[in-house]
Order: C-alpha cells, then sequence, then structure tokens
C-alpha cells in the first residue's frame, strides 16, 4: 500500500466523473451536432482527450488492486 497518492475511492470518484464527462460530450454531439472550428478542439479534443485518459488511468489503478491506497 503507497503511503501517498489517491485513495481507491479516489480512483472510483475519477472513474464515475470522467465517464459521465464522456458521456456529455456524446449527448452534446448527438444534440448539437459536431461543431465545427475551435469548438471541435476544444470539445471532442481537449475535453475528450482529457476524460478518457482519466478512464484509463483511473481503471488501471483500480484494476491493479491491493498496492493502491
Amino acid at each position: 500500500m503507497s503511503k501517498y497518492g489517491p485513495t481507491r475511492g479516489e480512483h472510483l470518484f475519477r472513474l464515475i466523473f470522467s465517464l459521465a464527462g464522456l458521456a456529455f460530450i456524446g449527448v452534446l454531439i448527438a444534440v448539437r451536432g459536431v461543431p465545427k472550428g475551435p469548438g471541435l478542439v476544444e470539445v471532442v479534443g481537449i475535453a475528450g482527450v482529457f476524460f478518457a485518459g482519466t478512464v484509463v488511468l483511473s481503471a488501471r489503478a483500480l484494476l491493479r488492486g491491493k498496492d493502491q491506497g
């Protein structure tokens, strides 16, 4: 068990929050259509990469199990 770093509960919160963020991006695109210009980079690019990366990192930490706080 690591003395420092996020706990298992924090990783679970990050996973749920990021999955909700990806779902909101999906709903946004379904309702409003694909943004054009800088909106595409901001919404799909930056936010999508942030949420997807957080999902991957949090899921990996949760699957590792005991070595996480």
